[in-house]
């Protein structure tokens, strides 16, 4: 039996689509728990790029399954984009995925409320996708509010839900944003149809994972976001609105924390950051706009440049520890082959004192400095190398300093973007 979770150890966008899709050819079934269509998940494999918003990035192997646990908050409109998209270009979706009943929708009024209150918040706005993901997420804890996937299913207990929802948000987004009011006829009619086209996917997922890994079948958990984005453990209020951490594997998919075999974190060599928020070990020079070129951090969802700075090992530690990392997956590491100098963030200090572990008030962070340890670099391409054995010694020496710094073993190192450009180590 395997049962694994891989999820990101920083502020995301670590490159989890390219781990989990290296690690599905070991995989029986792979499983989305948490978040919405605010992750992207890009993966190449040959000459074809795919990215996912909703759907596991394991999708693309003909002989897998998937899973959207209760976790995920869907958009229908998005999951049957990213279907049609799949379809059109070979691979076939029915009978291999499977969605939770227990799936909360976003609706358009989410994404309404959401872009409203950003433009009303101004300076201080958290920096949102714009997705309507925490409105989601709010109607589901309000849950008075909250529209599931089996309500989609019931013709009495749907149109009920949404006259009342759109009725109470159009009070929200009249008198206290000024925007203009929603008209429920249309949502009602779209969703009805999305209920009719999504039904033969709704299954009960927490049952069905169970089963199958009690029959011994290898299941891989996808986690969305990153560590330091979790609603409880991150840079609060600097999050998104659900539990990225191993814990929301389980709660997100309905299994027990006893059947988890192994949890990976994906980390980049680097470290990267989309939308506002505390980020220690930020480069606003020429180092961090070259990173950011070389690397192309431009987000996948919004298409926003993505703030780029040296790796953090108190940003990692924190992720091991609460995680229990078995191990992590370093990925971009030919992003820094051309660099003369690479340095990483052993500790922070702040007023003459020295911080080891990430702190949990944000003015406390706000005063802390990283304290940076200068590596040379190796200044030589690493794409092609398949071994760790022939890295160069430079870049094998900052793979062990990484490692000694966060106290977790390396299992991968990524050295493109492509699925064969992996080093397994042993």
């Amino acid at each position: 039996m395997s049962v694994r979770i891989v999820l990101g150890a920083q502020w995301g966008d670590e490159g989890k689509a390219k781990v989990v899709d290296y690690l599905t050819r070991d995989a029986d079934i792979v499983v989305r728990y948490q978040g919405g269509a605010n992750a992207g998940h890009t993966i190449k494999a040959g000459d074809l790029e795919f990215i996912f918003h909703l759907i596991p990035a394991g999708i693309v192997h003909p002989d897998k399954t998937c899973v959207i646990g209760n976790g995920v908050v869907l958009d229908p409109a998005a999951l049957f984009q990213e279907i049609d998209d799949l379809e059109a270009r070979g691979i076939t979706i029915q009978d291999r995925l499977f969605i939770s009943p227990n799936t909360h929708l976003v609706m358009p009024y989410h994404i309404c409320l959401e872009r409203a209150s950003e433009e009303k918040i101004g300076e201080n706005r958290i920096g949102t996708t714009l997705r309507g993901i925490g409105p989601s997420y709010a109607d589901k804890i309000n849950r008075s509010s909250g529209i599931r996937i089996g309500d989609l299913l019931d013709p009495d207990v749907l149109p009920a839900k949404i006259r009342a929802n759109v009725r109470e948000k159009n009070e929200i987004l009249t008198k206290l944003y000024g925007s203009d009011p929603l008209d429920e006829i249309p949502i009602l009619e779209a969703y009805i149809a999305y209920g009719e086209r999504i039904a033969p996917f709704v299954t009960n997922t927490s049952v069905y994972l169970n089963d199958a890994i009690e029959a011994g079948k290898r299941v891989l958990f996808e986690g969305a976001q990153g560590t330091l984005l979790d609603i409880d453990h991150g840079t609060y209020p600097y999050v998104t609105s659900s539990n990225t951490t191993a814990g929301g594997a389980c709660t997100g998919a309905g299994v027990g924390p006893t059947v988890i075999d192994e949890v990976i974190g994906v980390a980049k060599a680097y470290t990267t950051r989309v939308g506002n928020g505390p980020f220690p070990t930020e480069l606003t020079d020429e180092t961090g706009d070259r990173i950011r070129e070389i690397g192309q951090e431009y987000g996948a969802t919004t298409g926003r440049p993505r703030r780029c700075g040296w790796f953090d090992a108190v940003i990692v530690r924190m992720a091991a520890r609460i995680n229990g990392l078995s191990s992590l997956a370093i990925t971009r590491l030919d992003i820094l082959d051309e660099l003369e100098e690479i340095n990483i963030c052993t500790h922070y200090t702040r007023k003459g004192s020295r911080i080891d572990h990430f702190p949990v008030d944000l003015k406390v962070l706000e005063g802390c400095e990283p304290a940076y340890e200068t590596l040379p670099g190796w200044q030589t391409p690493t794409r092609a190398i398949r071994t760790r054995e022939d890295l160069p010694d430079n870049a094998k020496s900052y793979l062990d300093r990484i490692v000694e710094l966060t106290r977790t073993p390396i299992s991968l190192v990524s050295v493109g973007p492509d699925r064969d450009e992996t080093i397994a180590v042993d």
